[in-house]
């Protein structure tokens, strides 16, 4: 419980200090499919929280312009996997790194070994994010993959408020649901390894991966998801408070 009282922080009330510009709930509008399912409350409370994040985190572009359709996709690649969760704030990250394209594992920009399309820091990046500004705008022009960067950067996050990126949320998973969560996991990882899922490969490389991975999947195709990976589909609905788990 003291866990949770600190990851979920008690608020009377979201305060907007400014409301979120026409401008920018055109552009989510545009280019958010997760936002034109809600209902106009839920759009609402969508804009708000998209107001609130870009008012509290940095974006800052390196050797690249940020313009409000990336401030318009970060934001809602930050509030869709904890949208259930009314209270949630991101207390572990201040600041988010735009760069061009994709880049080094030691955050360089030119050279050979540039595959990283996101990053969540550690050390002195600690409460860093870095993305990829192609992979971010790439994550949700493409209307029909399962994949979304900056949505899997932000479920590593979400991860890591336990103190662990290790692919078992326990802020979002009951205790009861923990064994199941990672036999789960591990049938379906022995599944990719063997050729026999559509999940992206990447998801085999550990238990975090893979929660990262599935979140992609559960946000960008739920249908999909749930045709092809039922138990895999309501384990997440329930993680991510989309179903009631009680």
């Amino acid at each position: 419980m003291v866990l949770l009282a600190w990851l979920f922080k008690p608020r009377k009330k979201l305060k907007i200090l400014t409301s979120l510009p026409d401008s920018y709930k055109d552009l989510i509008s545009e280019n958010v499919a997760f936002y034109r399912q809600l209902d106009e409350t839920g759009k609402i409370n969508f804009e708000n929280r998209v107001q609130h994040f870009l008012s509290t985190t940095r974006i800052t572009g390196v050797k690249t312009t940020v313009e409000d359709i990336d401030k318009v996709l970060i934001g809602a690649s930050a509030i869709i996997p904890i949208y259930a969760f009314n209270d949630w704030e991101y207390i572990n990250l201040r600041e988010v790194l735009l760069y061009p394209e994709t880049f080094g594992e030691d955050f360089q920009t030119e050279g050979g070994d540039r595959v990283v399309m996101g990053m969540v820091g550690n050390g002195p990046m600690q409460q860093v994010m870095i993305l990829s500004q192609h992979a971010l705008r790439q994550g949700f022009s493409n209307k029909t993959d399962k994949s979304n960067t900056a949505i899997h950067e932000f479920v590593h996050l979400v991860d890591k408020s336990d103190g662990d990126v290790d692919g078992v949320p326990e802020v979002l998973l009951a205790n009861q649901y923990v064994l199941p969560w990672l036999d789960l996991v591990h049938k379906e990882i022995k599944e990719i390894m063997q050729d026999r899922s559509d999940i992206n490969p990447y998801g085999a490389t550990n238990r975090a991966e893979f929660l990262a991975v599935a979140a992609e999947y559960f946000f960008e195709r739920p249908d999909l998801l749930k045709t092809k990976h039922p138990e895999l589909y309501t384990m997440l609905e329930v993680m991510f408070g989309r179903k009631n788990s009680k």
